[in-house]
């Protein structure tokens, strides 16, 4: 690359489906290298697909990127220098280059029918040869080609594959070659004058002046193609990156089976959009030092294809969720408290509109909770004890609070409140220490009376911050409702 060569990446998804983790990795590798290189972030939709695009796919895919914050300088809704950036309105575009290659004798007509060449294919496999097509179509003369017009069969187009080895360097490969033997000439153009999927992708890269394509190395078997395509058109090609595979922890390709969910889902859990960031980067991606949180802005200045691995990078749920729970740790505490009503709204913990003093309320409470969060919207499980009238006591927790020391803890505890104005984050510590002195409980013993009693459960949220939460009043009834029901 010239320091004259601006650089030109693209994210080229199909809306067949919604974004998932591998495709938003791709998104985000060739985002990170736009924004290093001061480069353009394309986006482009290859839509070519009409029976399984659809257009709910296509919004969902931009609304998804927009929450990663990967914004793109180009595409289909913000236009651009080198549109239409939908591989459905370039078909005039498409059809124009392979007459330009039919006339140049790259590429010829095609006639044979799908059925003649699954025969063939099944008898190049019997006989051990490779599942190629035999090129006979190569060098039809004019009246074999008038035959097969007048009997209205509809020819495709194929480009003529050399016979030899091609090798180019990828970045993150290395030296690649390819046989190209084992290829045979491929479709450009269908019967139905819709695009191949190599056509359609190398002309919208050559026209779109795209510089790098990185992308997945499931597709590193296309690239041979790309390169004969480019060659075909006389235009330079792009340098070629080609990124390890997102497996599952089996060591299959990762699919919603194997626990990866799309995008949309883990927007709909909660998880912040950084956390996944800086998660999807290490994915296939190693820093120069042993860092494992990086802000975005760290991330532009650290990136690089040099760091990018060629093991296949494995997905690890519980390390995604680690991530997401630094970051809710860390984050804005009005910011999570806004995320935080929502779930709670979705729970009728929370109804209407909320008066300043309530916001504050609920402030508190995700403030008490966000330590053992992985996902905000598992606040409602933690955050239910504040809501609820009533909190039910697990059978296998009775016995803590139905032991004589136990009792002992509850009652000394109603005595202590009592004598408190109220419950407050100021006297919280002092009640747990008059308690303590009362009863000549510490620890756990002191502890787990009370918070079972108060909140249902024998781990969860510091008492220290839960007690003032709730108030003396709340505090009273449910102990005292406790020490009744032990009896």
């Amino acid at each position: 690359m010239t320091h004259s060569e601006m650089v030109r990446v693209r994210f080229a998804p199909s809306p067949t489906g919604y974004l998932h983790i591998g495709n938003a990795r791709t998104a985000l590798f060739n985002w990170l290298f736009a924004r290093k290189h001061k480069g353009s972030f394309i986006l482009r939709i290859e839509d070519t697909d009409i029976a399984r695009s659809r257009k709910t796919y296509t919004q969902q895919l931009r609304s998804d990127l927009r929450w990663l914050k990967l914004n793109w300088d180009e595409g289909p809704d913000i236009g651009g220098g080198f549109g239409p950036y939908k591989q459905s309105s370039r078909l005039n575009i498409y059809r124009r280059a392979a007459e330009s290659l039919l006339r140049k004798g790259k590429a010829y007509r095609c006639y044979c029918s799908e059925e003649e060449l699954e025969a063939r294919r099944k008898e190049a496999l019997r006989q051990g040869r490779p599942p190629r097509y035999d090129n006979r179509c190569r060098n039809l003369t004019s009246r074999q080609i008038a035959d097969f017009e007048s009997r209205g069969i509809k020819a495709c187009l194929r480009f003529k594959v050399p016979d030899r080895t091609i090798i180019f360097n990828d970045l993150v490969k290395g030296e690649v070659s390819f046989d190209l033997g084992l290829v045979g000439d491929f479709v450009i153009m269908k019967s139905d004058m819709q695009p191949a999927f190599n056509f359609a992708v190398t002309v919208d890269d050559w026209l779109m002046k795209i510089t790098h394509v990185i992308r997945g190395e499931d597709h590193i078997s296309n690239t041979p193609r790309h390169l004969l395509l480019f060659d075909g058109l006389g235009v330079k090609a792009p340098a070629f990156a080609h990124m390890p595979m997102t497996l599952a922890s089996g060591g299959t390709r990762l699919s919603k089976r194997a626990g990866a969910m799309s995008i949309a889902e883990y927007r709909h859990l909660g998880y912040l959009p950084e956390a996944l960031i800086n998660y999807l980067v290490l994915l296939g991606w190693s820093p120069k030092n042993d860092r494992e949180i990086f802000s975005r802005d760290e991330l532009i200045k650290e990136f690089d294809l040099s760091g990018i691995t060629k093991a296949n990078a494995v997905f690890d749920e519980k390390k995604l969720r680690w991530f997401s729970g630094q970051y809710i740790r860390k984050v804005d505490l009005d910011r999570l408290t806004n995320l935080a009503i929502g779930y709670l709204k979705r729970e009728d913990f929370i109804k209407g509109a909320i008066s300043e003093e309530k916001y504050e309320w609920i402030k508190k409470i995700t403030a008490a909770v966000r330590d053992h969060l992985s996902c905000v919207s598992e606040i409602a499980d933690y955050a239910d004890i504040f809501f609820k009238d009533r909190i039910e006591i697990a059978d296998n927790e009775r016995g803590i609070i139905e032991g004589q020391q136990g009792q002992e803890v509850l009652k000394a505890a109603v005595e202590v409140l009592e004598e408190l104005d109220e419950l407050t984050s100021s006297n919280v510590s002092r009640f747990v220490k008059t308690l303590q002195d009362k009863t000549g409980v510490k620890g756990k013993s002191l502890y787990l009376p009370i918070r079972i009693t108060i909140t249902g459960k024998a781990h969860g949220p510091e008492l220290n911050l839960v007690l003032p939460i709730l108030g003396k009043k709340t505090c009273l009834e449910r102990i005292k409702r406790a020490i009744k029901i032990a009896y």
